[in-house]
C-alpha cells in the first residue's frame, strides 16, 4: 500500500533565535525600564512642576524616533539592530543622573530614554516578521510574548528585592546579553532582500489598514485611559497587574498556535468581545471578584492580541514590501497611551467609575465591527494547506489500523 505521507513545515529555529532573542529581550527591557523611569519622575527627586515635561518629553520622542528609524535603518538594519541595544543600556544607565536641580538636562534625558525605545523597535519588529513565514508568525510571536510573560514576573520579583540602582543595573545588563546574542547568532542569518518601502500615506490609504487600525487604536486608548480609573476603585492595580503576564505567559503561545491554523481575525475578534466583557462584568460588580475576573480575562485577551496584533498582523499586511513603517504604525498606538492614564489620572472621580466602565464596553463591542469587514490577513490557501494536513493525518492514522 502506498504510505500517506503529511509534509509539515519545518521551523528553522537557527534562523528565527535572532530575532526571538532581541524582540523578548527588548520589550522586558522596555517594560522595566519605563517602570523604574516612572517610579523616579513620581517620587520626591522631581518637582512636581517638572514631572509632566519629562513625560511628554519621553512620549514625543518615542514617537518621532520611531518614525524616524522605520524611514532609515532599513537600509542597514543589521549594524543598527546590532547598536540599538548598547543605547538602550546607556540611556538605561542615565536614569541614575536624574536630578532635581537641572530641569533642562533631565528633559534631555527623558528625550534620550525615549528615542532609545523607539529608534529601533520598528525595526526590530520587522527582522521578526522577515525570519518568519505566513504559517508560523502567529506560533513565534506567541512562544516570543510567552517568554516576555514568564521572564516580567522574575524581573518583578527581582524589583522587590533589589534597590533601584542596582535594579537599573540589572537592566542594562539584561539588555547588554540580549545584543550580544543577537550578534552572535545572526551571523549567518543576516536578511539583506531589498524590499519596496511604501511611505505611510500609502500604507494609511489602504483599506485592510485601517480595518484593523481603527480597533487597536480604539483599543489602545480605552484600555489604558481605564488603568487610572481602575486604579482610583481597587488602588494600587498596576501592581496587580503584573500578575496578568503568567496568564500572558501561558496564553500567548496558545493564541499563536490557533491563528496560525483558523486565521489572525478569528483570535482578534474573540480578543475584542473578552475585553469587552471584562468591563461589562465591572459596571455590574463593583467589588474584588470583579477585578479578579478582570485580571484574568484581560490577562488572556492581551496574551491574544501581543501575540497576534502586535507582532503578526502587520507582518502580514506589510508581506513584500519594508514592514518598519508597518510596524512603526501598529506600535505607536501601544507605546504612546501609556500617556493617557498620566494625563487622566489627576482628573479622576470614582463616582463615575461605573459609566467610565460601562463606555469601555460598549466601543470595545464596536470595535469589533472594523474587524468583521477586515480580510483574513492568514492566506486562505495557508488555512486550506492545514486542514488538507490534518485530514491525512486522520487518514492516516486509521489506515495503519488495517494495514
Amino acid at each position: 500500500m502506498t504510505s500517506l505521507k503529511v509534509n509539515k513545515p519545518k521551523l528553522a529555529w537557527r534562523a528565527i533565535a535572532p530575532s526571538i532573542i532581541l524582540v523578548a529581550n527588548s520589550f522586558v527591557w522596555y517594560i522595566f525600564t519605563f517602570m523604574i523611569f516612572s517610579e523616579i519622575i513620581d517620587g520626591p527627586l522631581v518637582p512636581e512642576t517638572e514631572k509632566m515635561f519629562l513625560y511628554a518629553a519621553y512620549f514625543v520622542s518615542v514617537a518621532v524616533s520611531a518614525i524616524i528609524g522605520s524611514k532609515f535603518i532599513p537600509r542597514m538594519r543589521f549594524p543598527a539592530l546590532s547598536l540599538w541595544p548598547f543605547i538602550g543600556a546607556i540611556a538605561t544607565l542615565s536614569l541614575t543622573a536624574i536630578s532635581s536641580g537641572n530641569t533642562l538636562f533631565n528633559i534631555l534625558l527623558a528625550f534620550f530614554l525615549g528615542a532609545s525605545i523607539g529608534i529601533g523597535l520598528p525595526s526590530c519588529l520587522a527582522y521578526f516578521a522577515d525570519s518568519t513565514a505566513f504559517e508560523n508568525r502567529g506560533l513565534i510571536g506567541g512562544i516570543i510574548w510567552s517568554i516576555v510573560g514568564f521572564t516580567v514576573l522574575i524581573f518583578a520579583f527581582l524589583s522587590t528585592i533589589a534597590g533601584q540602582w542596582e535594579f537599573i543595573a540589572t537592566l542594562t545588563i539584561w539588555r547588554c546579553s540580549g545584543c550580544l546574542g543577537f550578534i552572535a547568532l545572526s551571523r549567518e542569518h543576516q536578511i539583506v532582500t531589498p524590499q519596496k518601502s511604501l511611505s505611510y500615506l500609502e500604507i494609511i490609504r489602504k483599506r485592510e489598514i485601517l480595518l484593523y487600525l481603527f480597533p487597536w487604536l480604539m483599543f489602545c486608548v480605552i484600555n489604558f485611559a481605564e488603568t487610572a480609573i481602575l486604579n482610583e476603585v481597587f488602588g494600587n492595580f498596576d501592581l496587580l497587574s503584573i500578575s496578568e503576564f503568567a496568564i500572558i505567559g501561558v496564553v500567548a503561545t496558545i493564541a499563536g498556535f490557533f491563528a496560525d491554523r483558523v486565521g489572525r481575525k478569528r483570535i482578534v475578534i474573540a480578543g475584542f468581545i473578552m475585553l469587552g466583557i471584562e468591563y461589562a462584568a465591572l459596571t455590574f460588580f463593583d467589588n474584588y471578584a470583579a477585578m479578579y475576573l478582570y485580571l484574568v480575562l484581560d490577562g488572556v485577551t492581551w496574551g491574544f492580541l501581543f501575540s497576534v496584533f502586535f507582532m503578526a498582523i502587520w507582518g502580514d499586511l506589510g508581506e513584500n514590501y519594508n514592514k518598519d513603517k508597518y510596524y512603526a504604525l501598529g506600535g505607536l498606538p501601544f507605546l504612546l497611551a501609556g500617556f493617557l492614564p498620566i494625563l487622566i489620572e489627576p482628573h479622576v472621580d470614582k463616582s463615575y467609575a461605573t459609566a467610565a466602565f460601562s463606555l469601555a464596553s460598549f466601543f470595545l463591542f464596536l470595535a469589533v465591527l472594523p474587524l468583521m469587514y477586515a480580510p483574513e490577513t492568514l492566506p486562505e490557501k495557508k488555512i486550506k494547506e492545514r486542514e488538507l494536513k490534518g485530514y491525512l493525518e486522520k487518514a492516516k492514522k486509521e489506515a495503519e489500523k488495517y494495514y
